[in-house]
């Protein structure tokens, strides 16, 4: 028997976590019942007339709302009425590919399905770690590890256990390597250098709450990122110190020989020669990119990019929304020219096959789409989240709580959340309606409610053995320490993951009470629509 399957894994607090993860069936399922629990409070709320209230001077109602001499109301509306039941049943395929998410995220995906298929995201974090400089490793994986985002799976299934072999063959304990790297992977999911497709995924949930109290908010998909990187400015040192200071001397010097095994391995993270090329190309094409979207915007005379007739940042909203179209072509011509470098792409045909790889992965994220689609569009419905967040900010403006507080309380529901449902999007899609219409009312921007919730979401993948590469990343470390359990590899992480929290929340409320910028035209504070 494994350390795993061990009766001793079920006991004390982090026994009582496992035990009530596993008793949640799929996020999938969550949403059925989620959707069952909103058709039955619908119509409560409907039999006692529910409802909420709050000045506009707009000409036009939003929808879903009724206006009457500048008061706009919300009244609950039952999911069982002959209108509702009519539109969940006509509009059952608009509701499903009409939701924000979904093209965002498939659009990228498809992009990324060839960088990743080709090799090119391997190469990169091979390329970036195999050369460290000894002194500096630590950092370098730490960057790295939250850089490597991008790479999907390749960040936990190349990244983690490259870090290990690198320590040991630089003569430091893998396990510390092994543990730098999943800090920064897992527990610094929140950080990187660039947006990518958790951006988009997670900032388009938040358009669709938002678009409830504001129907013209769009997304941005750079709305976080000064936040991003200001968390990898931040967690690097804590990574650099926990491992060096803290992780290492505990497990005590390395007692390993880099023998044949350990060299080979190494070997097989060498970059080739073919694969160098590849990146060289890979880096000339995203500089043209670079290139052609800043031309697109800047070039004297013609700038589709650039809405001249706005003001302000709303000026760069055309950039901004076609930055979605500026990742898809990054991944897709990076991995193309990276793929004929080294071999794999022959033909427009071989391109094709990976893109249908890449949608044939996302199989699983369709499924949930579909249910969380119409949970979000009957929430809209039924007027539930209007009033929930109306009222709620009435209740919150009415306890004078500082808006740092408030998002801190929106961080710990993400922390605790976490640690039972891993999946980031799922548990978003589900506060979102909630949560950023609520603070959009209190003055705090959907840029911002969004970055407090990533925050929260981040640091506990590492404190709990739940999250879906736990099993993994502990075979990992068996292959340094045959002892390692459950109990071993959290009680690893656990100075991490309790230093990441304490920062993330100082830094969340340092970022609203210096009213900083989360990324281009986004701000902390939200001012509410007057406007029809």
């Amino acid at each position: 028997m494994s350390e795993a399957s061990q009766p001793g894994r079920q006991r004390g607090f982090l026994g009582f976590v496992e035990r009530a993860g596993n008793l949640l069936p799929d996020p999938t399922i969550i949403f059925v019942y989620l959707i069952l629990a909103l058709m039955v409070l619908s119509a409560i709320g409907s039999a006692m007339g529910w409802e909420a209230s709050l000045p506009y001077s707009g000409s036009k109602a939003p929808e879903h709302a009724e206006l009457a001499n500048g008061v706009l109301t919300y009244r609950a509306s039952s999911l069982f009425s002959e209108e509702n039941v009519a539109k969940l049943f006509t509009e059952m395929p608009k509701t499903f590919a009409g939701f924000a998410p979904l093209g965002l995220v498939l659009t990228i995906m498809i992009g990324a399905a060839v960088a990743e298929r080709t090799g090119l995201f391997s190469a990169l974090i091979r390329a970036s770690l195999r050369n460290a400089h000894k002194g500096l490793l630590t950092p370098i994986v730490a960057v790295i590890g939250m850089v490597s985002h991008h790479a999907s799976d390749a960040a936990y299934v190349v990244f983690i256990p490259l870090a290990a072999i690198v320590f040991a063959v630089a003569g430091r304990h893998p396990l510390a390597g092994l543990a730098a790297a999943f800090a920064a992977v897992s527990g610094g999911y929140a950080g990187n250098l660039m947006p990518g497709q958790i951006d988009v995924l997670l900032l388009s949930f938040t358009q669709e709450a938002a678009r409830i109290v504001d129907p013209t908010w769009t997304m941005n998909p750079l709305g976080n990122w000064y936040y991003i990187c200001a968390i990898v400015v931040l967690f690097t040192p804590i990574v650099w110190f926990i491992t060096d200071k803290v992780v290492e001397p505990r497990l005590g010097k390395w007692g390993g020989v880099v023998d044949e095994e350990l060299r080979a391995d190494l070997d097989k993270a060498e970059v080739t020669a073919e694969e160098r090329k590849g990146l060289r190309r890979a880096g000339l094409v995203a500089l043209g990119i670079i290139a052609f979207f800043a031309a697109m915007a800047l070039w004297p005379g013609y700038t589709p990019f650039i809405n001249e007739e706005a003001k302000g940042t709303a000026r760069l909203q055309p950039l901004y929304a076609s930055l979605i179209a500026g990742f898809f072509l990054l991944f897709l011509l990076t991995g193309i020219v990276f793929g004929r470098a080294v071999g794999v792409v022959k033909s427009a045909d071989d391109v094709v096959k990976m893109m249908q790889h890449g949608v044939r992965t996302m199989a699983p994220y369709l499924v949930f789409v579909f249910f969380a689609a119409h949970f979000v569009a009957m929430f809209n419905w039924s007027r539930i989240g209007p009033i929930i967040a109306i009222n709620g900010a009435e209740a919150l403006q009415a306890m004078a709580l500082p808006a740092a507080l408030l998002l801190v309380c929106v961080l710990l529901l993400s922390s605790f959340l976490d640690l039972f449902i891993g999946s980031a999007s799922a548990k978003w899609s589900a506060l979102s309606p909630v949560v950023v219409p609520m603070f959009m009312l209190l003055g705090v921007s959907p840029e911002m409610t969004t970055a407090a919730y990533r925050m929260g979401d981040s640091y506990t993948n590492i404190m709990t053995p739940l999250m879906s590469y736990f099993p993994l990343i502990l075979a990992f470390s068996r292959r340094w320490d045959g002892t390692m359990g459950v109990g071993s590899l959290l009680a690893l992480m656990l100075p991490y993951a309790l230093s990441f929290m304490a920062v993330g929340i100082a830094m969340t409320v340092g970022w609203v009470l210096l009213d900083l910028p989360l990324g281009p035209g986004a701000q902390v504070h939200y001012t509410p629509p007057t406007a029809g």
